[in-house]
């Protein structure tokens, strides 16, 4: 019998972004999701979320949040940002401020845990509110990013030179992975440890490689993480699609999925990275 899994629902900070990029919907373009023509009041303050997995296969984390040099002395500090991200337009797009204390290395420090002591990290995707923070915690044993995201945040394409950083990530031993599966609204997913416990899966539209975590009991209860598949319970409740797309076809075939998933009488909570209504809190699963 599998024991019981506990999942701490983290907040590494908030993002401030333009409202279009969460919630721009269908017909929205990247210019206007970015924010850049906007009004500065207009804009919305979400939570980053990380969350800490504890199961019998160890400890596991999903996404790392800001980095702390987003905010040495715990409050908005605009060159540390513009530098932290790599530049002036991605800092334009994605603002963010770190509280002391909210870093993910210093969350799990509270909690008796190293960053030695993690035996995985799992990334959702490379996106900066996701990756910024991984050499905080690049001692794990091992990270873990689909192939398909890495291949994506570096294909040298013009938007994703401005989106992705790669100094996030290198110099860490990042480990790409490919599907073998094929749950999710493109078929394609990781059963991470071969037992259905945490698998990892597709949901392609804000970016190619963009990864769900479903997280199950023995009994068929689950958790579902979808990350950046939508900003809030509203994006699936009402296939609000956010402004910041690869591809909106995917992203509304991902939307649907989550839909189908959440409304399942075995998911227990579904749960967006930047949900403002979602506190920090544990679950038992």
């Amino acid at each position: 019998m599998m024991a019981e899994i506990k999942i701490h629902v983290l907040h590494t900070g908030m993002v401030c972004v333009a409202p279009e990029l969460p919630f721009g919907g269908e017909h929205c373009n990247p210019i206007k999701a970015s924010g850049v023509f906007g009004k500065k009041d207009d804009r919305l303050w979400l939570p980053v979320s990380a969350y800490l997995i504890e199961c019998s296969h160890g400890k596991i984390l999903f996404d790392c949040g800001w980095h702390r040099d987003m905010s040495p002395n715990g409050e908005f500090d605009r060159e540390a940002q513009i530098k932290s991200l790599g530049g002036f337009p991605l800092y334009k797009t994605n603002q963010g401020e770190l509280p002391n204390g909210q870093a993910i290395d210093e969350q799990l420090a509270v909690l008796g845990i190293q960053p030695s002591d993690l035996d995985l990290i799992l990334l959702s995707h490379l996106d900066c509110d996701h990756a910024n923070g991984l050499k905080l915690v690049s001692e794990a044993k091992r990270i873990l990013v689909s192939n398909d995201e890495i291949r994506f945040a570096e294909n040298g394409s013009l938007m994703n030179k401005i989106r992705y950083n790669k100094d996030w990530w290198n110099g860490t031993k990042l480990d790409g992975f490919d599907w073998n599966g094929t749950d999710g609204p493109v078929q394609k997913s990781f059963d991470i440890f071969g037992d259905g416990s945490l698998v990892m899966v597709n949901i392609p539209g804000h970016c190619e490689g963009l990864c769900a975590l479903k997280i199950s009991n023995d009994s068929g209860k689950y958790v579902l993480l979808f990350s950046d598949g939508g900003y809030a319970k509203k994006s699936w409740e009402e296939q609000i699609t956010s402004g910041i797309a690869d591809n909106k076809e995917q992203q509304k075939k991902s939307l649907a999925w989550i839909k189908e998933q959440s409304l399942n009488i075995n998911c227990i909570e579904s749960l967006a990275n930047h949900d403002p209504d979602i506190t920090p809190h544990v679950i038992c699963l």
